[in-house]
């Protein structure tokens, strides 16, 4: 065997198990996209009756509450990002920092400090090798999330925007991750958590525009009520977030895998080529010798029987 027919072979042999590897890749993603729409689809309802709930308690009431009143000259803000911990994702985990990004100078163009919050072994690199400032970051959970992670995600969040932001608080928090709106269609979305707009959150969760929503009685009051609901609200939101997230994470990977073991058979079909060819050059190259070496021996023999 050849030189250049060994070469080809050991590249037809490289690219066959990384064919494997990605192939192995998409049907793991293929399934776990599956559970996670599931967990999506269970999620959302609770998510928008809990909005309804705090928006029907702010409205219903003249109670000024720290998660529901706008700050009247905001100077700082928290962005919360949420990247995936693994790779092999195609952009997916690059497209959020972009969208986080602009959200930043969008911000600070505003004349506002920002104080940024990262999910994903990716966001937290990235933040790194730039020596960007992170106040916090969780890792090891972005392709399964539980409740438990939303609350612990949560938890560093209102209390900063409890706080003043003399003491370390903000008076904004926003959100940015990937929605999952179909198998080939992930979207990277900022919104506002907190505070509240209430206009666009009632028109968000009951289908309204410019609806005034009942007066309502609360025991024992609305500050109390207030203080048990937006927590739950944050953590709710919090969690549907990741779960769009984990469910874009698996559908990009799935894609990526899919694109990335096409490209390895389109491979193995130009090099099996490229190795047929050689191998056939080798033959031709061996029988014209061997012709060559017969005619010499002929035309030797015939010189000696003269």
């Amino acid at each position: 065997m050849g030189a250049q027919l060994r070469v080809y072979k050991r590249k037809i042999r490289s690219v066959t198990a990384t064919k494997k590897i990605t192939k192995a890749m998409e049907m793991i993603s293929a399934s776990r996209i599956v559970k996670a729409q599931r967990k999506v689809a269970a999620s959302t309802p609770y998510a928008t009756e809990l909005t309804r709930a705090v928006t029907a308690v702010a409205t219903g009431s003249n109670t000024k509450h720290p998660l529901t009143t706008e700050a009247e000259s905001p100077s700082r803000a928290a962005v919360l990002l949420l990247t995936s911990d693994r790779g092999l994702a195609g952009g997916y985990s690059s497209n959020a920092i972009k969208t986080a990004t602009r959200l930043t100078e969008r911000l600070r163009g505003e004349g506002k400090d920002v104080d940024s919050y990262i999910v994903g072994r990716k966001g937290v690199a990235y933040y790194g090798f730039r020596d960007l400032k992170v106040e916090e970051s969780w890792t090891g959970f972005t392709d399964n999330p539980s409740y438990a992670d939303a609350k612990a995600i949560a938890a560093p969040l209102i209390e900063a925007i409890e706080k003043e932001t003399a003491e370390g608080g903000v008076d904004e928090l926003h959100i940015v991750f990937t929605e999952f709106v179909s198998m080939l269609t992930q979207t990277p979305v900022d919104g506002r958590l907190l505070p509240l707009s209430l206009g666009e959150t009632q028109q968000e969760t009951d289908g309204t525009k410019g609806e005034i929503l009942p007066l309502f009685d609360f025991e024992p009051s609305a500050e109390d009520v207030l203080d048990a609901l937006l927590p739950r609200y944050v953590e709710s939101r919090i969690y549907n977030a990741l779960l769009q997230a984990a469910a874009s994470e698996h559908a990009a990977r799935r894609r990526a895998m899919k694109s990335a073991t096409d490209n390895a058979g389109d491979l193995i079909h130009t090099y099996s080529r490229l190795a047929n060819a050689a191998r056939q050059a080798e033959i031709t190259q061996e029988i014209s010798e061997i012709v060559g070496g017969a005619s010499a021996l002929a035309d030797a023999t015939a010189g000696s029987d003269k």
